[in-house]
């Protein structure tokens, strides 16, 4: 009797609306379970890409008020990640622990039809992209500003941040090499460099030591230094020397420059929008002027083919016919501006990862339905599971846009509409079960 009543009385009582009180119900263990996941979430999160940097910076003696702050101004981008996946993992909690406690037996006899378990998580979940939403496109933003500013500070009063063990570290002009590292002791020292007048060097040492320069920027103080320099033009006029001791500076502006800088994915959308406006007519121009090229050789490739082999244009075909080649596979290339396309991938980003929750709404619903027993353990597994696949979707959609140029739109939305089609096909399955 308990399976016909299910099978029955939603479409009979399909018009019922819910109650205020089975609502709030509803919203609140929703939330609660949101609650839950969420922080499972941001503590992985957390870890992965807020402690790790914050135990580095820690390293070399950073102030604890300024780590703190730094990993503060990252709290954004952890927030934005990790809402998407509680919303999936807490609402399949909720919904299989009501499957598997005959709560959802209890509504349907009670005249009321699957959808009113719907619009519960519909308005969670509406609630959770929206909030997401915020921390990626303002929040995240306003904090990666900060957390760079705050960055360039401690650059100044800690230059040794920026030289690391077995790295290579691009300043300004310069280009630094090191081996192993002890306390301020490095060794295999290579420095890249060009000087005022033009010139290139190459500077190598056995060992330096890493001296704090306060406001002058960073020195090295380099032992058995060998130096090599040589003309921009020409690279047959150069110079060498060696000497015992050699101390070379890195001005305080290189270090500053050397600080992290706002990419797409720190942008908001609107800036993001605005910089894809600019990048398509600077990609314009460059096309024009590519196509000009392409179109100037194959004239001069056809005038040698006209005129035939009693002309001395007929000579140069081939080397037309090269240049010809050689233009229109670069004009492919700046076609395929693949700067462009990260561009456009990460202002779809904005939207697809927080409005996943959304889309997880579906999924989550219709999976919890059919949970028997332990439904909050079921939905907990599930959750995890299904946000490893949706994260290696969309790595992969990502992946296929840059490298094979594929729709930025399909890319990074396909992981959403995937999920909230699953979901619609469940939820009709299950229905009429």
């Amino acid at each position: 009797m308990a399976r016909s009543a299910e099978r029955t009385l939603p479409s009979l009582t399909a018009g019922r609306s819910i109650s205020p009180t089975l609502f709030k119900y509803l919203v609140v263990d929703t939330l609660f379970s949101f609650v839950v996941a969420f922080l499972f979430f941001f503590f992985i999160f957390f870890v992965n890409h807020l402690l790790l940097m914050a135990k580095e910076i820690l390293t070399k003696h950073v102030p604890l008020p300024q780590v703190i702050l730094l990993i503060v101004y990252g709290l954004p981008s952890v927030i934005a990640m990790a809402a998407p996946f509680a919303s999936l993992m807490g609402t399949l909690m909720t919904v299989g622990r009501l499957s598997s406690d005959n709560e959802v037996l209890v509504i349907l006899a009670s005249g009321l039809s699957y959808r009113m378990i719907f619009i519960p998580a519909l308005a969670v979940g509406i609630i959770i992209s929206f909030f997401s939403f915020v921390a990626n496109d303002i929040l995240l933003p306003a904090g990666t500003v900060q957390f760079s500013r705050l960055y360039r500070q401690i650059l100044v009063s800690t230059p040794a941040l920026e030289l690391e063990a077995n790295s290579v570290k691009r300043f300004k002009d310069t280009i630094i090499v090191t081996g192993p590292v002890v306390g301020t002791a490095i060794d295999n020292v290579i420095i890249l460099d060009r000087t005022s007048d033009g010139e290139r060097r190459v500077i190598m040492a056995q060992n330096a030591e890493l001296k704090d320069a306060g406001k002058e920027g960073l020195s090295l103080d380099l032992n058995n230094a060998f130096i090599q320099s040589s003309k921009e033009i020409v690279r047959d006029d150069y110079d060498y020397a060696s000497c015992g001791f050699l101390r070379y500076w890195v001005p305080q502006e290189d270090l500053i420059q050397a600080a992290p800088t706002i990419g797409p994915r720190e942008m908001s959308s609107v800036d993001l929008i605005r910089e894809i406006a600019g990048k398509n007519t600077d990609l314009m121009d460059r096309l024009d002027q590519s196509y000009s090229k392409s179109l100037s050789q194959a004239v001069n490739l056809e005038n040698s083919l006209r005129k035939g082999p009693s002309s001395e244009a007929w000579n140069r075909r081939e080397n037309n016919l090269n240049v010809f080649t050689r233009e229109s596979l670069a004009a492919r290339e700046v076609k395929n501006d693949r700067t462009l396309l990260v561009y456009r991938l990460e202002y779809y980003k904005k939207f697809s990862i927080p409005f996943g929750a959304l889309s997880f709404v579906f999924l989550a619903v219709s999976l919890g339905l059919f949970a028997k027993k332990s439904g909050q353990t079921v939905g907990f597994i599930f959750g995890l599971l299904i946000s490893v696949i949706y994260w290696a979707l969309l790595l992969g959609g990502q992946t296929l846009g840059i490298r094979f140029g594929y729709s930025p739109f399909w890319s990074m939305w396909l992981p959403n509409i995937l999920a909230a089609s699953i979901g619609l096909i469940l939820g009709i399955v299950r229905i009429r079960r």
